[in-house]
């Protein structure tokens, strides 16, 4: 089994449902979800003239290689409504495939690390609570999240641990 760890995002429509349906079709897709943070609250990042998104993290252990796994999400993502009209834009539902212990990957269509894991606290603050000993490019998650902090991104919690969990 490949472990995986996601970041999960929503800024459109009913954010907390679809993220819940997104773990549904995750778990459906034989992905054994492992973990699954709070809900945390973010400014937008990159493309800053957008609602605000819901996002968390959540741990998996899959059959499938990265690629594969990408194939996944992107197929769930269709589903629940993601259209791309331009990078950074407000979406449905966003789907990244962020660290894996067991693979790494540069191709095209997938990057492990995701190029942007140490540059987005709203991807490493809720990965800090599923996978709090974590370390990537030699430095631990709290090095990671303590940097982003100092430049000021900030992410609240919208709903703790299992309160949202509805699937």
């Amino acid at each position: 089994m490949n472990r995986f760890y996601l970041s999960l995002g929503a800024n459109l429509g009913e954010r907390e449902e679809t993220l819940v349906q997104a773990v549904s079709l995750l778990r459906r897709a034989a992905c054994d979800i492992t973990a699954l943070s709070s809900l945390y609250e973010t400014v937008p990042w990159g493309k800053t003239d957008q609602p605000d998104f819901l996002n968390a993290a959540l741990a998996l252990r899959t059959e499938r290689d990265g690629a594969a796994l990408l194939a996944v999400c992107m197929d769930i993502e269709r589903r629940l409504g993601r259209q791309r009209h331009e990078k950074w834009g407000a979406r449905t539902i966003d789907l990244d495939l962020v660290y894996s212990p067991d693979e790494e990957c540069h191709t095209v269509n997938l990057q492990l690390p995701h190029p942007y894991l140490t540059q987005r606290a709203f991807v490493l603050v809720p990965l800090q609570e599923i996978a709090p000993n974590l370390c990537f490019y030699g430095k631990s998650i709290d090095r990671w999240i303590h940097r982003v902090s100092q430049e000021g991104q900030q992410v609240r919690r919208y709903r703790k641990g299992n309160t949202w969990k509805k699937f």
